[in-house]
């Protein structure tokens, strides 16, 4: 926003979202911001090399384009400075690589994305570094799990299959209490900085897929890491030591994206409520994973902490085996078939939590996972009945 009103009120969500992150006079008065495809960038003269004294030095610095939706999600997030990554998966990594050390332990929440886990398990073991996973409702017991060498706990709530809620300020509170050094990062994409703002919770780093609801079209790749004063200096030195960046194309199609984030965000909402409350009703459903419903184990968490709910949940298919339910998942016309969410289409998958550690509750049946897009309710309802009918 542009105001010179110092006194006037602050403006709403979507209207921020309308206007963060560029100035149109900066260009002229375009009111989206040019598209800078950069590698070298030529300086006037030796002494402007010699002390980078000119505000863009090389492509992997930064272009105005990507500097735009920096300025943008730094502002969403409450955040010292965001760092723009390839892709959600790499918005985990790399704040992980640049504070994980040889012989530090790390905790992780047990219901963790399982790329992310994967990542954990594969290359920080190579690294001499211990990771242990813990149950999403420890509570205060993670007092019990620190250790003096534990430098990272790792949160995501809630947990984007089975939708566990953690007590996100207790935990970030105790992680710092045992140890002043410990870096408490948060995989926030469920609920974006709309919904939640980690940082003031608390947590170090917020993590944020831009792949899935700042973008929401479904078209780009895109992380995001946003840090505290405490741990910025840090991860800008690891991400530009990596050379980690992108391009000009896709932090601009992310920005666009992102005008309408309030708008999507406020029908994926409306719609998920919708169909989870018909869901909880229907005869073939034991149970429905969505922490914005009243009588969902992690209400009061979420009641508490977060101010909004996304498109994400899942339900458990009563007395059906994975066969069985994938005779669901093939009847569907509107639901597609694929990994990803907070798109415009609607999605569902079967997920397996072979890998938790924690069971996640008694098995009456297999969970489906539902991406709720912009489609009409009725019409989502009608598809997701064709696939009980195949159930017979």
């Amino acid at each position: 926003m542009h105001s010179d009103d110092k006194n006037s009120k602050p403006a709403g969500m979507n209207t921020r979202l309308a206007h963060i992150g560029n100035n149109p006079r900066d260009y002229h008065g375009f009111v989206n911001p040019p598209v800078v495809r950069a590698s070298t960038v030529l300086f006037p003269d030796y002494e402007t090399m010699r002390d980078r004294t000119q505000p863009y030095t090389y492509g992997t610095r930064g272009t105005p384009t990507t500097d735009a939706l920096v300025e943008a999600l730094s502002e969403l997030e409450g955040a010292a400075g965001t760092k723009l990554v390839p892709s959600g998966l790499a918005a985990i990594s790399v704040p992980i690589l640049a504070f994980a050390e040889a012989g530090m332990h790390v905790l992780a929440v047990d219901s963790l994305y399982s790329p992310s886990r994967n990542f954990c398990n594969l290359v920080l073991s190579r690294m001499g570094v211990e990771i242990e996973y813990f149950d999403p409702h420890v509570g205060s017991g993670l007092s019990d799990l620190m250790r003096a060498n534990t430098g990272i706990v790792l949160l995501e709530a809630p947990a984007s299959n089975s939708f566990e809620m953690c007590d996100i300020p207790l935990l970030a509170n105790i992680a710092h209490e045992q140890n002043p050094d410990c870096v408490v990062m948060m995989d926030n994409t469920w609920a974006t900085p709309l919904f939640f703002k980690p940082l003031d919770f608390g947590v170090d780093i917020s993590i944020h897929a831009l792949t899935k609801y700042p973008s929401g079209h479904s078209d780009v790749l895109m992380g995001g890491i946003s840090a505290n004063n405490r741990t910025w200096d840090r991860l800008c030195e690891a991400t530009e030591a990596m050379g980690i960046c992108v391009g000009g194309d896709d932090a601009y199609l992310v920005l666009r994206g992102m005008r309408s984030m309030g708008v999507r965000l406020a029908h994926h909402q409306k719609t998920t409520l919708e169909l989870c409350k018909w869901l909880q009703k229907h005869k073939r459903v034991s149970r429905v994973l969505y922490p914005a419903l009243p009588d969902d184990p992690g209400y009061a968490l979420w009641k508490r902490d977060f101010s909004g709910a996304s498109g994400l949940f899942s339900f458990v298919i009563s007395d059906a085996d994975r066969d069985q339910a994938g005779l669901f998942l093939n009847a569907l016309k509107i639901h597609g078939l694929g990994y990803s969410w907070a798109g415009y289409e609607s999605l569902a998958v079967m997920p397996n939590f072979r890998d938790r550690v924690v069971a996640i509750g008694p098995e009456e049946g297999t969970t489906i996972r539902i991406q709720v897009g912009l489609e009409d309710t009725e019409d989502l309802m009608e598809d997701l009945e064709r696939g009980f009918a195949a159930l017979g």
